[in-house]
């Protein structure tokens, strides 16, 4: 659900801006079917990552394109942020160290919730094609500048299929990243992971 989310609020966020395109797709709705990409499902049911549908925008339908794409882009990982600080809240108004029984089923939901949704913000925010992240470093750029980044949108889905797969890359990157931002996070509502 976490990545219907993510992509509804691409969408609700570029509606707002005026760009009708995700509505006519279909993708102003927390239906997940909406947003279902059949490889990035079986990826992450049989691999180690996993992705929805992106949410089509089209910049030149906003008033003001740079900074409407600039929180279009964003609203994604926030709303994975929204989401984790939800998680912690709940669990900090729950957990007790002598919880048992449905209760510890609940907190260990939220636990999961909210690490999902960091290493979802985290990872997203990475400045690589086709990431949120490359998105927003783009949109700060000159237009012609911008284009030049966006050419090396041929080479990141397999430079991020290295850094995912290959288990040293994957340590020596991604698990740092998530473990010092999982922590910094937890940190603001009273939490700490022993990672």
């Amino acid at each position: 659900m976490s990545l219907v989310i993510h992509e509804f609020a691409h969408a609700i966020v570029a509606d707002w801006f005026g760009d009708p395109t995700p509505r006519l797709a279909g993708r102003v709705t927390l239906n997940p079917i909406a947003h279902l990409d059949v490889l990035g499902l079986l990826m992450m049911l049989f691999g180690p990552i996993g992705w929805a549908k992106p949410t089509p925008v089209n910049p030149s339908n906003f008033k003001r394109p740079r900074l409407a794409y600039l929180l279009t882009v964003a609203a994604g990982p926030l709303s994975n942020l929204v989401l984790a600080a939800v998680s912690f809240l709940l669990l900090r108004l729950v957990w007790s160290p002598s919880t048992t029984g449905t209760s510890d089923f609940f907190i260990r939901l939220l636990n999961v919730l909210a690490q999902v949704n960091v290493n979802l913000f985290v990872f997203n925010l990475i400045p690589i094609p086709p990431l949120d992240g490359s998105r927003i470093l783009g949109s700060l750029f000159s237009f012609r500048n911008s284009q030049v980044y966006r050419s090396l949108e041929l080479y990141g889905p397999f430079l991020l299929l290295l850094i995912v797969v290959i288990p040293g890359l994957q340590n020596w990157i991604l698990s740092p990243l998530f473990n010092g931002s999982l922590n910094l996070i937890a940190s603001w509502f009273g939490f700490q992971f022993s990672l």
